[in-house]
C-alpha cells in the first residue's frame, strides 16, 4: 500500500495493485487497525499451540498410568478423536480470521481509503 503525506501535491500510483495513495493518517489507522486483528488472532493461536500441549502431556501421562492395553488403546483414541475436534476448530479459527483481515480492508477499499485518486493513470 502506498502512504502520502497529506501535505504532498504528489499523486502515485502503484499499476500492480491498482491503489492509489492515501493520507498518512488514513494509512495510519488502518495499519493500527490490522495489527488489532492480527494480534487478537495471534493470541488465539498462541492459547491453541497451549492445549495442544496440554492434550499430548495427558495422554503420555495416562499412556504411563495404564495398565492394560486396553487402558493404553482408550486413552489413545480419546486423545485423537480430541485432536480431530481441535482441527475442526483450527479450520474454523482460520477462516474467522481469514474472513476479519479481509473484511477490514474491504472496508478500507470501498470507503475509498485505498482506491485511485482522480487524475492518476
Amino acid at each position: 500500500m502506498l502512504v502520502k503525506n497529506s501535505t504532498s501535491s504528489a499523486a502515485g500510483f502503484d499499476p500492480w495493485l491498482g491503489i492509489g495513495q492515501m493520507p498518512i493518517e488514513t494509512g495510519i489507522a488502518l495499519q493500527k487497525e490490522l495489527l488489532g486483528a492480527y494480534e487478537k488472532a495471534g493470541c488465539a493461536w498462541l492459547a491453541r499451540v497451549k492445549a495442544e500441549v496440554e492434550l499430548w502431556t495427558e495422554l503420555a501421562a495416562k499412556l504411563a498410568a495404564a495398565h492394560t492395553l486396553a487402558e493404553a488403546f482408550d486413552a489413545y483414541g480419546k486423545s485423537v478423536a480430541q485432536r480431530m475436534q481441535m482441527s475442526v476448530q483450527d479450520g474454523q479459527r482460520l477462516l474467522h480470521d481469514s474472513q476479519e483481515i479481509t473484511q477490514r480492508i474491504t472496508k478500507a477499499v470501498s470507503s475509498g481509503q485505498l482506491t485511485r485518486q482522480s487524475g492518476s493513470t
